[in-house]
């Protein structure tokens, strides 16, 4: 759980947080290869889901729950997973304090210097110019290129008329539709 300060960047930005956290708990889990980010917080082995993070807001508290395949992963028919097992094999009680080791380093690089952290983000997500499919609410299905990000933490997304949209809170894919 994390106590919100005043002095604080903007809570939404913390999904980032929990991303890089969550990546680097696995590279010292597991250096594995073919890991990334895709916005703002899943983790990917090659083109499967590894794991992701669910964040609950009450008032100035927010609550982080990471969840990762590390045995085993899911069969889900709109999805591609993975589990870690592909390529190590890490106890849950292993990576337990890698992972809140990680979660605690990255939330003070978050309080003490937020454009580091997204630099790191950036360094381990989809590339600028990956093609992605957003389902984004009332606009449905929107097809563009990953842009970067906002100051804010927001996705950027190039469409291919060159506009940018800005997206907030949307289920993004890798790849076109």
């Amino acid at each position: 759980m994390v106590q919100l300060r005043p002095t604080d960047p903007p809570a939404p930005t913390l999904a980032l947080t929990c991303g890089v956290a969550l990546i680097r708990a696995v590279e010292a889990a597991a250096p594995a290869t073919g890991l990334i980010l895709k916005w703002p917080n899943d983790l990917l082995l090659g083109l499967g889901k590894l794991g992701g993070v669910l964040l609950e807001r009450a008032g100035d508290r927010v609550v982080a729950g990471f969840g990762v395949n590390l045995a085993s992963a899911p069969e889900l028919p709109d999805r591609a997973t993975a589990a870690l097992s592909s390529v190590a094999l890490v106890s849950p009680a292993a990576f337990a304090p890698l992972l809140a080791a990680a979660f605690a380093r990255e939330l003070e690089r978050w309080r003490g210097d937020f454009p580091a952290l997204m630099a790191l983000w950036l360094e381990s997500a989809h590339k600028i110019g990956t093609p992605l499919t957003v389902a984004a609410g009332a606009d449905g299905r929107v097809e563009g290129a990953f842009d970067g990000l906002e100051a804010d933490g927001a996705l950027r997304l190039r469409l291919p008329s060159g506009e940018v949209r800005v997206i907030r809170a949307a289920d993004v894919t890798l790849g076109a539709a």
